[in-house]
């Protein structure tokens, strides 16, 4: 008796540790298990220690209710201008409602997955190839929101969504190549009309602020060449009134100084031009020494004496007292 006493106590203790260690469940941080009484949802177990009913309740789904990451397959999509480009991306969500994401959906992964590409071809598909590879942001917008909004019933919220690779096939992707060369080389032919133009502007400018100021100048030398000239007449005329004047009070000799003066500078200048070597005079020395005696000795006041022959007139300056 005390033999099988003994055993049923010991039994009984087996059973009490096993029911124990049955109705007692540690969650992990980071997770939400759900708990089932004879199939039908009841409760949500948190983490840390938590007791449940032994032998009638039992876990039902194991939530993560982080953030997660989920990689969206690569995928061709036909763009509104026809053409083909491959497509693949990330999704970022998390568990919000652990019994919506726990029976409202099966598999969400896969849903997310397939979710998330259908609208991707509905996105690009309704734009054309440019637009699609320089609206990257614009993409990633437009599939959030509707992600976001059709995940919502299942307790999963939609915190982003990238697109990794938008990428035509190569043969367009060459052709691409042309094109952009084509405009930089249709740029680059521009920009160097457009420098040839301004040059040639600047040129043409230049050559009419010099052709403007060459005529100034001109005018401006024709001026001062002009007021020379009118200086110049200005004083033969006042030379030649004093010489009347002077001729009409002094007689002859005034007249003869005049004439013997011009012909001292005429042949000055005959002497001093730059004619080579050969110097021509146009009369007798002896005549030409004499008419410029006859003219000192008039500047002095002497009688005039007779002149050689062959020489100039025998001319004197007015005497001093015939000027008034």
């Amino acid at each position: 008796m005390e033999i099988g006493f003994g055993l049923v106590w010991g039994l009984v203790l087996v059973l009490v540790v096993i029911t124990v260690f049955a109705g007692t469940k540690t969650v992990p941080q980071g997770q939400v298990w759900t708990v089932e009484r004879f199939g039908a949802f009841t409760r949500l177990l948190n983490p840390g220690l938590n007791f449940v009913v032994p032998f009638v309740d039992r876990i039902g789904h194991r939530l993560n209710v982080q953030e997660q990451v989920l990689d969206i397959p690569e995928q061709s999509v036909i763009t509104r201008d026809n053409a083909t480009v491959a497509v693949d991306g990330v999704i970022y969500y998390r568990v919000l409602e652990a019994e919506k994401a726990a029976y409202q959906v099966a598999n969400l992964p896969l849903a997310l997955s397939t979710l998330a590409m259908t609208n991707i071809r509905a996105v690009i598909g309704g734009m054309d190839l440019d637009q699609a590879l320089s609206s990257r942001e614009r993409i990633n917008t437009s599939l959030l929101v509707i992600l976001d909004g059709a995940t919502s019933p299942w307790g999963v919220k939609v915190s982003r969504v990238e697109l990794r690779k938008i990428e035509p096939p190569s043969n367009l992707i060459q052709a691409m190549n042309l094109q952009m060369t084509a405009e930089r080389e249709r740029r680059a032919t521009v920009m160097k009309a457009d420098g040839e133009r301004e040059a040639a502007i600047m040129r043409a400018e230049g050559a009419k602020r010099s052709l403007i100021l060459a005529a100034e100048g001109r005018q401006e030398a024709a001026q001062r060449d002009a007021t020379a000239r009118e200086r110049l007449a200005e004083a033969e005329a006042f030379a030649t009134r004093a010489v009347a004047e002077a001729a009409a009070q002094g007689g002859e000799p005034a007249l003869r100084y005049f004439i013997a003066d011009r012909y001292v500078q005429a042949f000055g200048a005959i002497a001093t031009a730059p004619n080579g070597r050969l110097l021509i005079v146009p009369m007798e020395a002896a005549g030409l020494a004499a008419g410029i005696t006859q003219a000192l000795e008039l500047l002095r006041g002497a009688p005039p004496r007779p002149a050689a022959p062959g020489s100039v007139p025998q001319v004197g300056p007015v005497p001093p007292a015939a000027t008034p």
